[in-house]
């Protein structure tokens, strides 16, 4: 059963009482309370039993699972991809490779047993070797003969340009030398016509190729050859291989003029 509550407003002590005007009685205010019914809260749920037995029972996982939180671990950060190892680079030899001999037949008689090397001017005068001759073929009519070479004659005149150009030519081979101006022809008369005839590198002949200024007829692959075998510098352009075998047949014809 509610029962009412009768209670009125006071002012403070130290005001005077309001009055109106009117001289109307003052309005009694009302309270109702309940006693009997407690205020009502939002209904909690509880949190599931925890049983000891974890492992027998399946639901337990799931329901730990559902109100724990996993501990977070760090991520992994790729690996970086493995490095290719690394080659040893192969120390530049000028010896011949396994299979061949560093001494071979003389393929000519001033020519050593050694690849791309070539009697000295004492030896050729001594054992009366005075003309160097060399196999030739006309690119037209195809026809091939030997041609001969004064050797003192030659080689003087071939030495002499190279020690007065030397400053010029800043250690690369001259135009002309590049590009040599080929025989005539003593069949066909066909002028810048007559190459010299090279098979197989070891048996290239030289000295005859020197004297007549003939060496830039051969490859690049071919100066890197007496290059290799001379212990010289074998890598660049073709002008540069050309010069280093001038001056390296100009060392081996006459080893006390020329110092390199």
């Amino acid at each position: 059963m509610i029962e009412p509550l009768d209670f009125s407003i006071q002012l403070p002590p130290s005001q005077p009482p309001v009055t109106t005007t009117d001289q109307d009685p003052p309005l009694p205010m009302f309270l109702f309370v309940h006693p009997s019914q407690p205020p009502q809260q939002p209904p909690q749920q509880p949190f599931p039993p925890v049983n000891t037995n974890q492992d027998s029972d399946p639901k337990t996982k799931l329901t730990m699972s559902l109100y724990s939180t996993p501990p977070q671990q760090p991520p992994q950060l790729p690996l970086p991809p493995p490095h290719a190892p690394r080659r040893n680079r192969r120390k530049p030899s000028h010896a011949p490779r396994e299979g061949k001999s560093p001494i071979i037949a003389p393929p000519f008689p001033w020519a050593t047993d050694h690849r791309a090397q070539v009697h000295n001017l004492n030896y050729l005068t001594e054992n009366q070797i005075t003309t160097i001759s060399g196999d030739v073929e006309c690119k037209r009519c195809e026809k091939r003969y030997k041609i001969e070479y004064n050797l003192e004659q030659k080689y003087q005149q071939v030495s002499s340009y190279v020690a007065m150009h030397m400053h010029e030519f800043h250690d690369r081979a001259p135009k002309k030398w590049m590009s040599p101006t080929l025989p005539t022809c003593k069949f066909c008369h066909q002028e810048n016509c007559v190459k010299p005839v090279m098979k197989k590198k070891k048996g290239i002949n030289w000295l005859f190729l020197f004297l007549g200024e003939l060496v830039g007829c051969c490859t690049l692959a071919q100066l890197k050859y007496f290059c290799k075998h001379t212990g010289n510098h074998r890598t660049g352009a073709k002008d540069r291989v050309l010069f280093l075998t001038y001056l390296e047949l100009c060392k081996q014809v006459s080893p006390d003029r020329w110092t390199l």
